[in-house]
């Protein structure tokens, strides 16, 4: 019996070189203009994934409060931070692209060629023909632009937040034991195996893929699930090429997508059951550090890993305290709520007074 709560994406995981040059793109491009916590500091228990030393970073997580999960975006200071060795290519093992959410893609792709993004090709249709298009950003992550019609706000922005993940896989069913088993992602929107024209212009996306869909038949809940709504998965299996490791001889961090992360309730019942599934946390803040919490600069909460079968990382936070008004001193604790029980919109709306503007 599955005893935790997910209440959603609440972030992607990106490494990049230059924080500050990041997020200003990720300001103007996806909105993400709502700092929940900015903070210098050692990461001193990523060790397994840092080459066994605590590492100097500087992180900020932020959001879009139209919809959707946020960025965490993470830069090294004092290590140079280490490329790909190769063209990232559709199909290598771990996070491909980010699926981000839209209201209109025809709309989105007016805005974003005036504003000068790295279009990858114009709208095409996906294995359901949906219209579609992917863009690139100025350090080679790749995103998707997917339609979605559940929104928290509307603040006239094109785009909401991070949507869920094209993510690749060796082998489809034993990656479902993380995505639908302990994620909870348990229906198969489609499962196609062929050359699809969405990929075609992809580095490597011309060659035949497995590529399967998922979505959860149950909605999220919990304090932040209205904010985060719902999100998808997509497992993609290149046929004929042998994937490599996204993070081969890299360490955590590095530039790309370094983990997807949910936000939960519950943490030692998701514990037992990653381990019962064989997916043991390999990072776990509450017995690395502190039973009564974790600080990342104005926020709090325990945090854990686990990998999926190709060791791509899932992290899961328990969010104990975050900044409601900074400027009012004002922490909203969340450790005394009914965890199933959303937030009131009002107190999540607070969060647009944090907002960064240009």
């Amino acid at each position: 019996m599955k005893n935790y709560i997910i209440s959603g994406i609440q972030q992607m995981g990106v490494g990049v070189k230059n924080l500050h040059e990041a997020w200003e793109w990720y300001r103007k491009f996806f909105g993400m203009d709502i700092p929940i916590f900015e903070e210098e500091a050692e990461a001193k228990l990523m060790l397994p994934y840092t080459g066994g030393k605590p590492r100097k970073r500087h992180a900020v997580l932020a959001m879009n409060l139209q919809s959707g999960g946020g960025f965490e975006i993470w830069q090294y200071k004092g290590r140079q931070p280490v490329e790909a060795r190769n063209m990232i290519q559709a199909g290598d093992l771990g996070i491909f692209a980010c699926k981000m959410k839209v209201k209109n893609i025809s709309e989105t792709l007016d805005q974003y060629r005036n504003k000068g993004a790295g279009i990858i090709c114009d709208p095409v249709n996906d294995p359901m023909g949906r219209k579609t298009f992917f863009i690139k950003d100025p350090y080679n992550n790749i995103f998707q632009l997917v339609e979605a019609s559940d929104w928290f706000l509307n603040e006239k922005k094109v785009t909401g937040g991070s949507y869920g993940a094209v993510i690749g896989v060796s082998d489809i069913e034993k990656a479902l034991k993380v995505y639908s088993g302990i994620l909870g992602y348990d229906k198969v929107v489609y499962d196609k195996t062929g050359k699809f024209d969405d990929f075609c212009k992809l580095p490597g996306g011309d060659d035949t893929f497995r590529r399967v869909l998922l979505k959860r038949s149950k909605p999220f809940s919990g304090a932040f699930s209205k904010l985060f709504g719902e999100s998808v998965i997509e497992l993609v299996s290149v046929q004929g090429r042998k994937p490599e490791k996204i993070y081969q001889d890299r360490y955590w961090g590095d530039p790309g997508f370094i983990h997807l992360c949910y936000d939960i309730k519950g943490m030692d019942q998701l514990k037992e059951h990653c381990l019962r599934e064989g997916h043991a946390f390999t990072v776990d803040s509450k017995t690395g550090h502190d039973e009564e919490g974790f600080d990342m600069g104005e926020a709090a909460g325990h945090f854990a890993y686990i990998e999926d079968p190709d060791g791509t990382l899932i992290e899961f936070v328990e969010t104990l305290k975050i900044p409601i008004s900074k400027k009012l001193g004002w922490y909203l604790d969340l450790s005394k709520r009914k965890p199933e029980k959303s937030l009131p919109n009002w107190i999540i709306k607070t969060l647009r007074y944090s907002r960064v503007k240009e």
